[in-house]
């Protein structure tokens, strides 16, 4: 079946019921990962049976679906994207979409564990930038926050990325107690390497041993501290996320801060999540969803795609109710951010 472009007037674009455009999906791949993230996940995780795990060709016909209807960037998440197997194939397959000029930028978050083996076939595939996922560059805080990482490998990883061109950028969880005197030398040592930082305050998503009220940092304290040692000039800059971002007149890198919870970001949301069982959900802090796995492999014919994307823009909250309260140590939404999607 020959994919139809917007131009088609059958096609129309994905706009929710609060007149926002969604032109961005984010995309799981898989809900295993090879790091326990203290933040992120239990130390003994369950992960999904394989058999509910949609193939890599059910996944491409699925953003290609998006695509068809106005996505214009698609990000490879997981878990960690880059221990499915046949991952870079699914990116090769993506990136025709580039080709065609259907999307602008095909693009990975990663914990960076698997992208010294990765990276070249990643940028050969046409991806332009990552996003790394890095907390601390300690490696005994690493291996504590991460419990099964070790911080060279990932190292080596983002020096290979560099190595095939792409272009970097660090996500930083910011911490309260664990790494929060860490976000100076992560901003000297992000300039000095030529990476844009994007801090991060801990989301209340899944069980998690730790209690997340001891952890959470709002990040408009830390931006005040930080401007009492940096310069941070405000930039009209939107990467087509969450971030709202600052330049570091002293390093010229750009700081990104994302905070769902200080100041959330929703009246200007355009992104949904798929899951890798094929679940779209509409807004990372909610639990409305919409089975796409069962229609996908109910019908050949991608009109009921369409129909089920209509019903999710219908949907789609107005935002999230993210908080984290000492009363209440349950987590906003009871699924894991490595079910969603990063």
């Amino acid at each position: 079946m020959a994919l139809r472009t917007l131009d088609d007037p059958a096609v129309r674009p994905l706009i929710d019921g609060f007149g926002r455009r969604i032109d961005y999906l984010r995309l799981s791949v898989t809900d295993r990962c090879d790091f326990r993230c203290v933040y992120c996940m239990s130390e003994h995780m369950t992960f999904l049976p394989k058999a509910e795990v949609l193939s890599l060709e059910e996944i491409d016909r699925l953003a290609s679906a998006f695509v068809r209807r106005g996505v214009r960037k698609l990000r490879l998440t997981g878990g960690e994207p880059l221990v499915r197997r046949g991952i870079v194939d699914l990116v090769r397959s993506l990136s025709r979409h580039l080709d065609s000029g259907a999307i602008d930028e095909l693009t990975l978050t990663t914990n960076g564990s698997q992208l010294a083996r990765h990276a070249a076939d990643l940028a050969a595939a046409g991806v332009r930038r990552i996003n790394v996922s890095l907390d601390t560059l300690d490696p005994d805080r690493f291996a504590r926050i991460t419990r099964w990482g070790r911080l060279p490998q990932v190292l080596e990883g983002i020096a290979a990325a560099i190595a095939a061109g792409l272009h970097v950028k660090i996500n930083m969880v910011a911490l309260k107690g664990l790494n929060e005197d860490e976000i100076d030398t992560m901003l000297r040592w992000c300039g000095a390497a030529g990476h844009d930082l994007v801090l991060i305050e801990t989301m209340p998503l899944g069980e998690v041993e730790e209690d997340r009220t001891d952890r959470y940092l709002p990040l408009s304290a830390v931006r005040h501290d930080l401007e009492s040692r940096w310069t941070l000039d405000p930039i009209p800059l939107s990467t087509g996320g969450p971030a709202r971002y600052v330049r570091v007149r002293e390093t010229g890198q750009r700081l990104g801060f994302i905070t769902p919870l200080t100041h959330n970001f929703c009246e200007s949301c355009n992104r949904v999540r798929l899951t890798a069982t094929g679940t779209l959900y509409m807004c990372l802090g909610q639990d409305d969803s919409i089975d796409l796995r069962a229609v996908l492999r109910g019908s050949d014919d991608d009109g009921a795609i369409d129909a089920a994307l209509d019903a999710a823009m219908a949907a789609k909250p107005k935002g999230h109710d993210f908080r984290i309260d000492r009363r209440d140590a349950a987590p906003a939404v009871a699924r894991h951010m490595s079910l969603t999607g990063g």
